[in-house]
């Protein structure tokens, strides 16, 4: 808007000024057509903040955080690299408080105000974790004025960072996090909570990572768990230092003249893995429409080459192949030469998939839409196993357990991503006895039909998928009793709701076992009486995927 106002002015003033021979007084107006294009031109800015020292003598003080984001900012301005159009860097103590750290983090807010605008956080600092009001775990940044004692209530909890992050309007965000949360390296734990994290087996090793919201982006320097570290002879955090080194160009994978975000993640990921020998894995969370939308350093002046990529949870630690070749370890993503090529998402030795896929110039291609289109999303299964209802009273005046056969069929990723459509109907028929009294049994037939639809929800990790949801179907009950000669029948239909839940397990390409439980609520009316009773039913079987 600033840029406008004086565009705007100008406007106002050709309007009020006096003329002759116009009706009306409206004169031409010409714009500047350079100062308009670059009032709307798309801005570059960038909050960098480094957090070396501390009030709480027992937050270990840091070396290189200032540094880490004065030399970031450093690369950002640079004509020749990032060409950002402000950088704001905060090192100095009053800067680095809590409240001084969410006041700029407003003040962007107010600045970024368009949804093309690029904009680039950064923290070099102390990360912690605390267990808040509640007696949940929570991430901490370590800021200036952050108590040891009152960690909650002092220090900066991701969540709070995270708000004010997705609160910018730009849809070319890039959030990064030079900090860790294991107790040692750029990390610090109060002594309750490391003594009670040692206890837990495998220690606490769970992804919090806070999700990212669309088209924004959030890297860490080292995954759970880990130690993020500075180095003396860098002189720089080890992540920070390379992700630096990825803005000169080095990091431009496919060739197009420009370093986007996730190329320079990819670059200080793998430096920084291969630097300290394993023990620090960088992480992202990123949801990306399409392209790549953060471009960090260059422009695009021509088209790239192909690249394969996947940033998704779910694929962490597979290695993708390329015609036979490992590129590189997922998360992340390899350029490829144009063409038809042969790709495989494997660990160790187990293969996750196979598949061949021509790729052009320019083409960046997820291997989520790869995996969705190597396994069929859809599968019919043969089931058998058990009806019955809840409650005593009801097996023994309706009908007790009965075996019956079903078939199910569930449409994967419909009518949204992760959710599925579940149509099942199941069948029995046979012969059982009521017993009235102790010494009187009355025998009779059934027959049960049910059908019914579902919307789960899919929970997916390799090969074993978990669903669970509300289900709808609709029971009919038929009986026929042999009384004295005559045939009495009574028949029940009721429309009853629900919950479904099961698992699958994918033995092969087609082939997968899957057993699936449900539990009803339904009302009948049992010798004149109306009562609400309970049912559900357990099955296993096979499926096949088409």
């Amino acid at each position: 808007m600033r840029r406008l106002l004086p565009i705007l002015l100008t406007c106002l003033v050709a309007c009020a000024a006096p003329s002759s021979g116009v009706k009306g007084g409206m004169v031409p107006l010409k714009l500047d057509e350079s100062a308009l294009s670059s009032a709307y031109q798309p801005r570059r800015m960038a909050l960098l903040v480094g957090i070396a020292s501390f009030d709480d003598p027992r937050w270990q003080g840091l070396r290189y955080t200032g540094k880490d984001a004065r030399d970031l900012g450093a690369a950002l301005k640079d004509p020749a690299r990032g060409k950002f159009d402000q950088v704001r860097v905060l090192t100095r103590r009053e800067d680095t408080t809590r409240e001084a750290i969410l006041a700029a983090l407003r003040q962007l807010k107010k600045e970024a105000n368009r949804p093309d605008d690029v904009v680039v956080v950064y923290f070099s600092a102390h990360g912690t974790l605390a267990r808040d009001a509640k007696g949940e775990l929570r991430r901490y940044l370590v800021t200036r004025d952050a108590s040891y004692r009152n960690i909650p209530q002092t220090a900066l909890s991701m969540d709070a960072l995270k708000a004010e992050f997705d609160g910018l309007a730009s849809r070319r965000r890039m959030l990064v996090l030079a900090t860790c949360h294991s107790g040692s390296g750029k990390s610090l734990l109060p002594k309750e909570l490391k003594a009670e994290l040692a206890g837990i087996k495998a220690g606490f090793y769970a992804r919090p990572l806070e999700e990212s919201s669309r088209a924004s982006m959030v890297f860490a320097a080292c995954d759970w768990g880990e130690t993020a570290r500075e180095d003396e002879g860098l002189r720089n955090d080890i992540y920070t230092h390379f992700l630096i080194d990825g803005l000169s160009g080095a990091a431009d994978r496919n060739g197009d003249g420009a370093v986007t975000a996730t190329e320079a993640h990819d670059h200080a990921r793998r430096r920084t893995f291969a630097f300290t020998e394993g023990r620090q894995r960088p992480s992202a969370e990123i949801l990306e429409v399409g392209a790549d939308p953060v471009v960090l350093s260059g422009s695009i002046t021509r088209t790239g080459r192909p690249e394969l990529f996947s940033y998704n949870p779910r694929l962490d630690g597979f290695t993708l192949k390329v015609d036979g070749e490992p590129r590189t370890e997922l998360p992340g993503g390899a350029a490829v030469t144009p063409g038809k090529r042969t790709v495989e998402l494997t660990k160790g030795d187990s293969l996750l998939m196979r598949r061949d896929v021509d790729v052009a110039v320019g083409d960046r291609l997820p291997l989520e839409r790869l995996l969705a289109e190597a396994f069929p999303r859809r599968s019919l299964s043969l089931l058998g196993g058990m009806f019955s209802f809840v409650d005593a009273n009801s097996r023994a005046e309706l009908l007790p357990v009965a075996p019956e056969v079903a078939l199910s069929l569930r449409l994967e990723d419909q009518p949204l991503q992760d959710f599925a459509l579940l149509f099942d109907a199941a069948f029995s028929t046979g012969r059982r006895e009521l017993r009235l009294t102790p010494s009187s049994e009355v025998p009779f037939r059934y027959t049960t039909f049910s059908a019914g639809a579902a919307l789960p929800y899919l929970w997916r990790w390799e090969r074993l998928t978990l669903f669970a949801g509300p289900r709808v179907a609709g029971l009919y009950l038929g009986r026929s009793f042999d009384v004295e000669a005559a045939t009495r029948g009574q028949r029940y239909f009721t429309v009853s709701p629900g919950v479904v839940g099961g698992i699958v397990w994918r033995v092969g390409e087609r082939l997968e076992l899957m057993s699936q439980a449900q539990l009803m609520l339904t009302y009948v009316v049992v010798d004149g009486q109306g009562q609400a009773v309970g049912f559900t039913g357990g099955w296993a079987g096979a499926g096949y995927r088409f």
